[in-house]
């Protein structure tokens, strides 16, 4: 092919990038940075679905620290009437489950805060570290077609 002739782009065939007119290069181009950001958006929606899960666990077993605090609440107040009306040994035995249960609130609470955690931070680390590697690749190949002119 002579070099002052454009080159063509055959249906289901490509020619090489130097033998391609600007405007095919900018098609190509665009098409493939469409496909990019289809490709990271699915990414970032994939690791969001899994810090939602642990948001929902998280959640969970913060409600269940809750429920936990409410009976131990419950059972402070009972301990008060019992400790009013009844001999020593019954108010020693519910002030027993209601450390019980307050502790076991304070366990759910803590696992709560580590699943909390596991979800932070909230922006897809790996979405965001590809797409920041397409920008450099893009760049560093802009900057390579440059120094060839």
């Amino acid at each position: 092919m002579a070099p002052d002739q454009s080159a063509r782009v055959d249906e289901g065939r490509t020619a090489p990038a130097e033998t391609l007119s600007t405007a095919d290069l900018i098609s190509r181009a665009t098409e493939q940075l469409s496909t990019l950001v289809r490709d990271e958006l699915a990414l970032a929606r994939a690791e969001l679905v899994a810090k939602g899960r642990h948001a929902g666990l998280g959640g969970g077993l913060f409600g269940g620290a809750a429920v936990l605090g409410l009976f131990g609440l419950a059972l402070l107040v009972v301990l008060a009437v019992v400790l009013l009306d009844l001999v020593w040994p019954l108010w020693l035995a519910v002030l027993t489950v209601l450390v019980v249960v307050l502790a076991a609130a304070g366990v759910l609470a803590l696992l709560g805060r580590r699943q909390m955690r596991a979800m932070t931070p909230l922006a897809p680390q790996e979405a965001v570290s590809g797409v920041t590697a397409d920008v450099d690749a893009v760049k560093t190949a802009f900057r390579e077609g440059r120094s060839h002119e």
